[in-house]
C-alpha cells in the first residue's frame, strides 16, 4: 500500500479518537499534501502555509535556543491549529474546534505524528516519494524544509578619538 493511503488512514483513525477534530493534513515539510482529510479547507493552501509556519517556528526556537522543533499551537476565536512534528520530513496539522481538550490533542498529535514519521521513513528513498522530500544541497548540514539562519552582526564599536584641547603656547 502507498504511504498516501497509509497515512490517510492514520489521519481518520485519529478522527475517531478525537471527535472534536474538524480537519487533518499530513504534508512534506516543503509543503506538499502527502494525505487530507480536511472538509471545507484547501489543502495545498494550508500545506503552504503550514510549511511557512514551520520555518518561521524553527526559526524562533533556534534563535532563543529552545531546540529543534517539535510542535506548534494557534488559538483562535473559534478553535485550534496544531502543528507537530513527523519524522524529519513530514509535519501533521490539525484543525480543532474550541471546545477540545487541548491535552488530548497534544497527546492524540504527537502519537499520529510519530507514527506518520514511521510511515513516511519506511518509504524514503524510494523514487515515488521522492518529490515529498527535498535536500539542501548547497548546505548540506541544514535539516531538511528550514530555512537558512542569518545571523544579525553587532555593529563594530569604534572607539573615536576626542579632539585634543590646544594648548596655546
Amino acid at each position: 500500500m502507498a504511504v498516501e493511503a497509509d497515512v490517510l488512514d492514520e489521519l481518520r483513525r485519529l478522527r475517531s479518537r478525537l471527535p472534536q477534530l474538524t480537519g487533518s493534513l499530513a504534508a512534506s515539510v516543503d509543503g506538499l499534501v502527502l494525505a487530507q482529510d480536511t472538509p471545507g479547507t484547501e489543502p495545498e493552501g494550508l500545506a503552504a502555509l503550514t510549511a511557512a509556519a514551520l520555518g518561521v517556528a524553527q526559526r524562533v526556537a533556534d534563535a532563543t535556543a529552545r531546540g529543534a522543533f517539535r510542535e506548534l499551537l494557534l488559538r483562535g476565536a473559534d478553535g485550534y491549529v496544531a502543528t507537530y512534528t513527523a519524522g524529519p520530513s513530514a509535519v501533521l496539522t490539525l484543525l480543532a474546534d474550541d471546545r477540545v481538550n487541548v491535552g488530548r490533542l497534544h497527546l492524540e498529535g504527537r502519537r499520529s505524528g510519530a507514527r506518520i514519521g514511521e510511515l513516511v521513513a519506511a518509504r524514503i528513498g524510494s523514487p515515488d516519494d521522492a518529490r515529498h522530500t527535498t535536500a539542501a544541497v548547497d548546505e548540506p548540514g541544514r535539516p531538511i524544509g528550514t530555512l537558512p539562519v542569518r545571523t544579525p552582526q553587532r555593529p563594530q564599536s569604534r572607539s573615536r578619538a576626542r579632539p585634543q584641547p590646544e594648548t596655546g603656547g
